[in-house]
């Protein structure tokens, strides 16, 4: 069954795709059948640059456990990163 759950994000940022960067614009992040990894369901996340086409597009599969775990270690280096520059 299809979550059909998935939100838009604009961002900042770079990604590396066929062997070039590209500044990012957007990231889409689903929660629904992956298009590659063998799982019934996965945090898909798409950086994209919308405006350079479809080579400018860095995708990410996750199952949920792995996805929660980046989710966390992000946080906490974000937050080791604040402390360091004394935020």
């Amino acid at each position: 069954m299809c979550t059909m759950i998935a939100e838009k994000l604009q961002v900042s940022g770079s990604g590396k795709a066929r062997g070039r960067w590209f500044p990012l614009g957007q990231t889409y992040v689903s929660y629904d059948h992956p298009f590659h990894a063998p799982l019934e369901h996965a945090l898909n996340l798409d950086f994209v640059n919308e405006s350079l086409g479809p080579g400018s597009r860095v995708a990410v599969e996750l199952t949920p456990e792995a996805a929660r775990a980046l989710a966390t270690t992000i946080l906490r280096v974000l937050d080791e990163g604040a402390k360091a520059e004394g935020r």
